[in-house]
């Protein structure tokens, strides 16, 4: 049996590249429903419409062992009915690195980039609440900057006028740490942190959402017990032409080092 990832695209495969590194004898499916992107910009309801039908079809079709929402909008969405309707499965969704962004330092002032989507939703805010004793946090919507990692984008000029234009009044020293608040942005992690300098800390939460997974499954007896290397099988929502390109891009960023 599989591990279910899934995103509303790409971007969840930086998750993925945590998930294989933590757990490297696990097999896994890795769906991205890239004919529905953007999530980010999408009403809660659809997202979370999308986000239960594809988790019925890994749950209940493709027979996964547990699922990982490696969307920050999907999880803010539907992670909770989720748990609800399959309180068997072992689901864990990924949250932004907030809390470690504001304990690396005293009194930081932190800088969360994520969809538009998340920076409305609750889920954000309470954590946000939880931890602005320690610092300042400054939510920051980013319209867009995942699209260009769907269309494999990650180093062109026009990446880099919009993150220069975006993070402009947080490029002058103004900021100590920036938390990627989703799973699309760490591809373009070294763009952030040439425009933000050297001295940002850059945070992101793929590496504890694969250590939750490891540790739900292991609770349930669930962890295999093979020796070998086990396989991805990459997945997309896309048909035709558009199918297959998206799957190589897929497969390229899953080896791309981040």
């Amino acid at each position: 049996m599989s591990i279910a990832v899934f995103d509303s695209g790409v971007g969840g495969i930086s998750v993925l590249k945590s998930l294989v590194e933590v757990m490297p004898n696990e097999d896994f499916i890795y769906y991205g429903d890239s004919a529905n992107a953007p999530y980010g910009t999408k009403t809660l309801e659809r997202v979370r419409a999308l986000t239960c039908e594809h988790a019925k079809e890994l749950i209940l079709n493709q027979h996964a062992k547990g699922l990982v929402v490696a969307c920050n909008t999907a999880t803010s969405a539907a992670v909770r009915i989720l748990r609800e309707q399959y309180p068997d499965v072992p689901i864990v969704g990924i949250e932004p690195a907030v809390k470690p962004a504001m304990l690396f330092m005293e009194n930081p002032r932190v800088l969360v980039m994520a969809t538009p989507m998340t920076i409305r939703e609750e889920k954000l805010k309470k954590l946000m609440d939880r931890y602005r004793h320690l610092g300042e946090i400054i939510p920051l919507p980013c319209p867009g900057l995942m699209n260009f990692v769907e269309r494999g984008d990650l180093y062109g000029d026009d990446v880099r006028q919009y993150l220069e234009e975006l993070l402009y009044s947080y490029s002058h020293g103004e900021i100590d740490a920036v938390v990627l608040g989703c799973t699309h942005y760490p591809f373009v992690r070294k763009m952030i942190q040439e425009v933000l300098g050297d001295r940002v800390r850059v945070f992101d939460g793929g590496n504890g959402t694969a250590r939750e997974m490891k540790r739900r499954l292991a609770e349930k007896g669930l962890l295999t017990d093979s020796t070998a290397a086990g396989i991805v099988d990459f997945q997309n929502s896309l048909t035709g032409q558009s199918h297959e390109d998206k799957i190589q891009l897929c497969k390229a960023l899953f080896n791309k080092k981040i």
